[in-house]
């Protein structure tokens, strides 16, 4: 029997090219040909999905990073010229914008996960020291009902004490058990210290491989 290839070079060969930005769009609009392999990144606002892009690709600055909730108010994508085009989403759960505001970006990402037929992944940023939200809820549902798989990114786990961290992976585990599009394994990551990026670009260059047909 043949061993199970492992992707941890893949995924730092993926991620060692240089990303940049390569487009912004604030409507379905004004999006990019849907050409080659996107992975999303969701979350509250303030999750930490800038911090997790410029850990993921070895960039400081690449996705600009804020305390101000609501800071991205754009779909913004990042590419290195290979398959793998990366997505930042505009937060959800933001509390210092207008309703206005807050219901156009919501209709946004909600349209957008519905309807990108290269969207092979989203990946769903939750605050390891908070856990699941209500707030959520409405984007695994819409992510449920459009059968686009997600996977659960645990953010700041430098932050909380392994016990804990231990407790919030179990609860988070049995959450997404009752979720038809959730993918099983849940990554725990650090973007100050680094932890759990090795592993998280790994799975990354699994999906670019398997939609490439290079899995075999």
């Amino acid at each position: 029997m043949s061993q199970a290839p492992d992707y941890k070079e893949a995924g730092r060969r993926l991620f060692a090219a240089t990303w940049d930005f390569f487009h912004a769009a604030n409507s379905l609009e004004v999006l990019p040909a849907a050409e080659g392999v996107e992975i999303a990144l969701a979350g509250r606002s303030n999750v930490g999905k800038s911090s997790l892009i410029n850990a993921l690709t070895n960039r400081n600055a690449l996705a600009r990073t804020s305390h101000t909730p609501g800071r991205t108010q754009e779909l913004i994508f990042f590419s290195a010229g290979t398959p793998l085009t990366l997505v930042d989403m505009p937060g959800y759960g933001y509390a210092k914008v207008s309703d206005q505001k807050v219901k156009a970006w919501t209709r946004l990402i909600h349209d957008f996960l519905r309807g990108r037929v290269n969207l092979a992944r989203v990946l769903v940023l939750i605050d390891s020291r908070h856990g699941l939200k209500t707030t959520d809820d409405a984007v695994l549902k819409t992510l449920d009902k459009a059968a686009v798989v997600y996977q659960v990114v645990l953010t700041k786990i430098d932050e909380i004490k392994p016990a804990e961290l231990e407790k919030r992976l179990a609860e988070t585990q049995a959450a997404l058990a009752k979720r038809p599009a959730a993918f099983p394994q849940i990554i725990a990551t650090s973007s100050r210290t680094g932890a759990g990026m090795e592993e998280l670009r790994a799975a990354i260059a699994l999906i670019v491989a398997e939609r490439s047909g290079a899995t075999s």
